[in-house]
């Protein structure tokens, strides 16, 4: 069976949509105010530590040389800000390596003068110590680096994983309000696919256009029931009246025709046109069907029991005798009956005139895929896709076909109603190849 390609449903793709438009509004929003915080909290961080080392300057100022070692001691021993003088050899690291700090520390310069000292560590003890003068006395005054930085990481990064996972649930719900009614609708186009056409649409809700759809579809829904039920009647009707004619033809055949080579081409063409009509009855059958487990290997063998002529057909049968399928019993021999039927019309060898067929099956997963194959030359890859076309005959002149061209449609549109699917192709060393695949039974 040919892949299929990977389809991103509808709610899908308006959540991921939603989704990103939404995380990308977070995430602008989280970098406009990072942006519009950055500056202020510098101005503000600068402003505080000016205001200490101004605290400081005057302190010292206003002591002589021994209280100035005492208040120095004193300071020392606070946890939040130190006081030490500055010596010489004093080894110091720069504060400013990033444009938080390098505002810092341009506004501690603009308001204690061009000559202050901003480091993140002296004698390697972190924090952030601003060098200043009085005098010609150098001192550093360290404070808490953290109570000066931008706005913790492990802060902000919360606060932007609870809008994401916000965004998340709300694109969801959206997603799901948005798609309901397609959802609706698409379930009710199924039904309508598999012959239910009954459709009972919210013709009350407040959007207008999906008021409008819902309305047009259950409209359409009433009017191919009505459709389907005159094609019934007249289909039924047409059978009935065609079918008496063709038996008094018979009748008149038998007992008039002397000649028996036209007797016996009369009544070819009256059998004919009664299995055309089977075909035609078949093809208008409703699409009610009764699904039950189905042994398959018994009802591929009963199926193929009709065509056993050695003269004409050879069936080949490998279907492991446990297989159960889901399917209506006499829906699923009818299909066989028309792929056998087909293979014998158009899948002679060139060589001996003789239908070879061959039925084999796979498991996958909860499916299982019956392949009928032929052994004849096959179909033109052009016309594959129209094999199951109503009424349509691929090269009948060669083939001397002389159905009514619904067999393969028949075919198609009863997997269909059983749930399942339908592929031709033709296989690699010639013939036609036919893939069922069929709900498998729960054992």
């Amino acid at each position: 069976m040919s892949k299929k390609l990977l389809a991103l449903s509808l709610f899908w793709r308006t959540f991921v949509l939603l989704a990103l438009l939404l995380a990308g509004g977070v995430f602008a929003w989280t970098q406009t105010f990072r942006a519009l915080e950055f500056e202020p909290r510098a101005v503000q961080a600068a402003q505080q530590i000016a205001s200490l080392v101004n605290l400081a300057r005057s302190a010292l100022r206003s002591s002589d040389g021994i209280n100035r070692v005492a208040l120095i001691k004193s300071m020392s021993n606070q946890a939040s800000v130190k006081l030490a003088p500055r010596e010489p050899q004093d080894k110091w690291v720069p504060y400013e390596v990033d444009r938080f700090s390098k505002a810092i520390g341009s506004g501690l310069r603009s308001q204690l003068g061009p000559d202050t000292l901003v480091a993140s560590s002296v004698n390697g003890v972190p924090g952030l110590w601003v060098g200043f003068s009085i005098e010609k006395d150098p001192y550093w005054l360290q404070t808490d680096r953290g109570s000066v930085g931008p706005m913790a990481i492990s802060t902000l990064s919360v606060w932007v994983g609870i809008a994401l996972l916000a965004t998340i649930l709300g694109s969801a719900t959206i997603a799901r309000l948005i798609n309901q009614p397609l959802r609706d609708l698409s379930f009710a186009a199924s039904r309508i696919r598999e012959g239910e056409f009954e459709s009972h649409l919210d013709e009350t809700t407040l959007t207008s256009e999906v008021r409008a759809v819902n309305m047009g579809f259950n409209r359409m829904a009433r009017e191919l029931a009505k459709v389907e039920a005159d094609r019934a009647v007249m289909l039924a009707g047409i059978s009935h009246d065609l079918r008496t004619p063709l038996a008094r033809l018979r009748l008149e055949a038998e007992m008039s025709v002397h000649d028996e080579e036209a007797k016996s081409n009369m009544a070819q063409d009256i059998e004919q046109l009664d299995a055309i009509i089977d075909k035609f009855m078949d093809y208008a059958r409703p699409g009610d069907v009764k699904m039950v487990p189905v042994r398959l290997s018994d009802l591929v063998e009963r199926e193929a029991a009709a065509f056993r002529d050695p003269s004409e057909i050879r069936i080949q049968i490998r279907v492991a005798p446990d297989i159960k399928v889901l399917a209506d019993p006499i829906e699923l021999g009818r299909v066989l009956q028309n792929l056998f039927e087909n293979a014998r019309r158009y899948g002679r060898s060139e060589d001996t005139g003789i239908t070879r067929v061959q039925v084999t099956y796979a498991r996958t997963g909860r499916w299982v895929i019956l392949s009928v194959r032929d052994f004849g030359s096959g179909v033109d890859p052009e016309k594959l896709g129209q094999l199951t076309t109503p009424f349509f005959r691929g090269d009948a002149a060669r083939t001397a076909a002389t159905g009514a061209g619904l067999g393969l449609a028949i075919v198609e549109k009863s997997i269909q109603r059983m749930g399942g699917a339908f592929e031709l192709t033709n296989a690699n060393d010639g013939g036609l190849l036919i893939h069922l695949r069929l709900r498998r039974a729960p054992t």
